[in-house]
Formats: C-alpha cells, structure tokens, sequence
C-alpha cells in the first residue's frame, strides 16, 4: 500500500528539528581537528535596571576557576571551558548530547559602565554577573520649585 507525500505541515512535529540536530553533529564531525567545532555558545538572559545591567549565563557543570570575564571595548566577554567527563570504567555509553568544550559569549553593554564595581557570582550552574552603570548615566530625579 502506498501513501502520497504530504505536505510538509502534516509531517510529524519535531522531526525536522532532529534532523538538523543529527546533521549538525554530523558535520561536527567532519571538522574535529577545528577548534570552533568543539566551542558552544551556553544560553544568557540580560536585563537592564536603572542602576546597572544583570547578565545571567547557564553554566552546568562549570567550575568558577574556568571562567574568565572580562571587559573590553564596551562589551562583556565572558569565556571558558566545560570539561567533558571521561571516566566511563564498566560503563556501556549509548548517548551523549550534553556540549563539551570551550565557550564564548560576548555581550555588547555600551561604554557608560563602571568597570570598577562589575560583581560575578556562579550559584547553582548560573553565572551572575551585575555591572552597574556610571554615575553620569544614571537617570537623576530634578524637583521643581514653584
């Protein structure tokens, strides 16, 4: 018995999202002598306050002695590596999906901060970092006299 193709909206949802998950290992594959094929990009949320901005970067796994951040030219680089587990003694390996390897996130903040106050803090596989704003940036609240 055979079945017409269907369009693509009746296909079975998320298969092309696994197909493009395999591809791109599959190309990872091809190019492991690069180092940019090792690197992955952890997820980051960033919020912007009145008196600073708050960056939060997932980090599972990470140790807060491989983590480097810095700022420069008016942006947050945030690097580091996430080692990969290689005791495996006994054990039958059937999946690894987990990235492994170094990281970079380089988030734009502008020159009006005070790179002197910067505060990081890792806390339960999140990295926190808190950059306040200058003084001159800071919005100020003018009363008027009558």
């Amino acid at each position: 018995m055979s079945r017409p193709l269907g369009p693509w909206a009746h296909w079975p949802p998320g298969l092309l999202d696994d197909f493009r998950k395999e591809l791109g290992r599959l190309v990872e594959g091809v190019f492991e002598g690069d180092e940019s094929a090792r690197m992955f990009a952890p997820s980051a949320d960033m919020v912007e306050t009145e008196s600073g901005y708050e960056v939060a970067i997932d980090l599972p796994g990470v140790q807060p002695q491989d983590v480097q951040i810095e700022i420069k030219e008016g942006q947050l680089w945030i690097s580091g590596e996430r080692k990969e587990e290689t005791e495996q003694k006994g054990k039958n390996v059937y999946r690894v999906e987990r990235r492994f390897g170094k990281f970079r996130r380089v988030i734009p903040l502008g020159a009006n901060v005070d790179v002197e106050k910067v505060e990081a803090r890792c806390k339960d596989g999140v990295l926190a970092v808190r950059i306040p704003k200058a003084e001159a940036v800071k919005p100020r609240r003018i009363e008027v006299t009558g």
